[in-house]
């Protein structure tokens, strides 16, 4: 394996000729996040006779992001708002960092008021748990409000969203999500929320992004589908409430609608992001009528349907599916290649209180990357 260095955001690999390359992502914080996967999940697939890739799962969008600076031509997808959104910041925008600036520069000289976002975000003393301060809350509403008056072409609308998103997620008074708050300020809630350029690559491949189903994206060929489902829980105490990524960041949702939406419950989520509403097939926790789980059966209907040479599938050990289940599924598909156990540290809500009694003594977890051939 090469030799990768990571530094926040940051990868340098060192080759053994010697070579040293340079590689970043971008992204926020977002439960399952794979920056620190990614050395591993280059490792497995830099000597396969690869061009096309295809990103099923791909949140935040940073694995996309290093196979599209490593040369592959990648289509990222995801049901996500916000995955489409840094999608075509990161994978599609190619105007000159010049033109997006000074776009921000007017956006964070507004002033900010009393909005739709403060009314149900922002955070005073006297009112209570919030994610935000008000202070930025109110240069939200001013900002976002405005973002819709210009007119922008959708993928240079991404960019400025996502600048606006990653402002915010800087100045957050959370654990990583939206579904609870602290008690206490952060100390980053107290800054001042800036929109910065986000920290865009020189575009050299075919890229592609897909809001959907991917059920429906699989079905296009690309050389190699890398997959990282939602995991949902093998926790059978876990409340399937606690494993929705629409109710995790449903904020980011709404900042990039701007639809203001109905609201309910302490947090004020979305309507839409009931939790019969929300769920994802991956997650489920139930079982059929034959008494699996339907979470394996989506994970086996996945592997079957990939119209790809290799598949890469990462997965948890805290996940629904078990090791053996997952092999006994890819060799009923093809053949496996490799596959690789890694300590990781469960992902950005492992240190919640109230997700402690779910959690192992060590708080270990494994995560498993296995490499096969259709």
């Amino acid at each position: 394996m090469d030799l990768w260095y990571i530094t926040g955001s940051t990868m340098r690999r060192e080759l053994s000729s010697g070579k040293v390359e340079t590689y970043g992502t971008e992204g926020v914080k977002y439960a399952g996040s794979k920056l620190k996967l990614i050395p591993h999940i280059i490792d497995n697939i830099k000597d396969l006779d690869v061009r096309s890739v295809l990103d099923g799962f791909t949140g935040t969008t940073r694995v996309a992001q290093a196979f599209s600076q490593l040369g592959y031509n990648t289509t990222c997808n995801d049901v996500s708002e916000w995955s489409e959104v840094f999608g075509n910041c990161y994978l599609l925008s190619d105007k000159p960092d010049s033109y997006y600036q000074e776009i921000l520069d007017l956006l964070n000289s507004l002033p900010g008021y009393d909005g739709w976002f403060t009314e149900h975000y922002g955070g005073t003393d006297e009112k209570g748990k919030m994610p935000f301060q008000a202070h930025n809350t109110r240069k939200l509403d001013a900002i976002r409000d405005k973002i819709d008056e210009l007119g922008l072409e959708w993928t240079d609308k991404c960019v400025i969203l996502t600048s606006l998103i990653r402002a915010m997620d800087s100045v957050d008074n959370t654990l990583g999500h939206f579904v609870s708050y602290l008690s206490g300020w952060s100390p980053r809630s107290f800054n001042t929320m800036k929109m910065e350029l986000p920290r865009r690559f020189p575009i050299t491949t075919e890229n592609r992004v897909i809001k959907g189903d991917v059920y429906e994206a699989i079905k296009d060929y690309h050389d190699l589908a890398y997959f990282d489902p939602p995991y949902g829980s093998n926790n059978e105490k876990m409340p399937p409430s606690r494993v929705r990524y629409a109710s995790y960041y449903h904020i980011w949702k709404t900042i990039i609608l701007n639809d203001k939406p109905e609201v309910f419950g302490k947090a004020n989520r979305r309507e839409d992001t009931h939790d019969t509403l929300s769920a994802s097939v991956f997650e489920e926790y139930k079982k059929n009528e034959d008494g699996k789980f339907i979470a394996m059966q989506a994970i086996d209907r996945l592997i079957s349907e990939t119209n790809a040479r290799y598949i890469l599938l990462s997965y948890s050990s805290g996940g629904r599916a078990t090791k053996q289940e997952l092999f006994d599924i890819i060799y009923s598909h093809g053949k496996l290649v490799s596959a690789k156990e890694i300590d990781y540290r469960k992902n950005v809500m492992a240190g919640f209180c109230w997700t402690n009694e779910w959690l192992n003594d060590t708080g270990k977890n494994k995560e498993y990357l296995f490499l096969m051939e259709k």
